[in-house]
């Protein structure tokens, strides 16, 4: 099971009710955060999510609403006592701008961190799971991201083993690391693998081919709708996406569901982004800020 938090779901300048772009992907305790825009940390501590325990941070691109949030939450991460190591990466050129920042934010970095800038094709592994970057098209460097669960082993049938005669203890786990016991093989007490949850990030994009090969089967895109039909040529000029070229996405690539993010405040009822995509999408999420999804076999709702 997945947690999608949508810290911030604004676009270019926040409003009273939508901060910058950051959503957070928590796998087990760990958390991943693509994007970090101006009020992320405070987002954070406003929900049930520990920034503290963020493994890694992936900025799509270096526009301010995408990444001014990053270097306060380092520098709190340090002043709260961090010791875990943690990963920061981004597009070409990105290494080399937050280090710039932070050269000149006074406070020290107490805790392993490591800044990297991708190229697309790239992964970085985690405990269960992989983020992987993809080529989207921008009008300066950017990427998108895939997020990948592990596949994980199929139930542990109890009853089944018990009539087989193996006990409870020691060799409980043997079977469920794929061992054997005696005759006994895992394949006999343990159910099918089950094929883990994959959400996309498109970061801000037009539509391309990079995210159509990205987006294959996912589980959740999650899609940036800055413009609506109405204003597509505002956004053909500013390299953005509407929402109804979103939900085309995802129909193509067979998605199980489409979350709408990065909505202009020029629109005072946000609920015609989502009317077009419904238009060629069905399953169609329009988030606000802190709202929370939890994803797990073929489900997708909001707690």
């Amino acid at each position: 099971m997945l947690e999608i938090l949508f810290l911030g779901t604004g676009a270019s300048v926040p409003s009273r009710d939508r901060v910058m772009p950051c959503v957070a992907v928590r796998h087990g305790s760990d958390i991943i955060l693509f994007d970090c825009g101006e009020g992320s940390q405070r987002q954070l501590m406003l929900s049930h999510f520990s920034f503290m325990k963020v493994v890694g941070i992936f900025i799509t691109h270096m526009h301010g609403d995408h990444i001014l949030g990053l270097p306060g939450l380092l520098q709190t991460m340090s002043l709260s006592g961090r010791k875990e190591p943690l990963i920061v990466c981004g597009p070409k050129g990105f290494g080399k701008g937050l280090n710039a920042v932070l050269s000149v934010c006074e406070g020290a970095i107490e805790y392993p961190l490591e800044i990297k800038d991708l190229e697309c094709d790239e992964t970085v592994r985690f405990e269960g799971f992989e983020v992987s970057s993809f080529s989207n098209e921008h009008n300066v460097p950017s990427l998108g991201y895939i997020f990948k669960e592990d596949r994980t082993l199929g139930r542990f049938d109890k009853k089944k083993a018990m009539s087989f005669g193996i006990k409870p203890g020691p060799d409980y786990s043997r079977l469920q690391n794929g061992e054997s016991v005696g005759e006994i093989t895992s394949e006999m007490v343990m159910g099918p693998s089950r094929k883990g949850c994959t959400v996309v990030y498109s970061g801000d994009t037009i539509p391309c081919t990079g995210l159509t090969e990205a987006s294959r089967n996912a589980d959740v895109l999650i899609h940036e709708s800055t413009f609506s039909e109405k204003h597509l040529e505002l956004a053909k000029e500013h390299w953005h996406s509407t929402a109804a070229q979103a939900a085309a996405t995802a129909k193509e690539c067979g998605c199980k569901a489409l979350m709408l993010t990065h909505t202009s405040n020029r629109y005072d009822d946000k609920s015609i982004l989502k009317e077009e995509a419904m238009r060629i999408f069905e399953n169609v999420f329009l988030p606000n800020d802190l709202d929370m999804y939890r994803v797990s076999d073929n489900d997708v709702r909001l707690v």
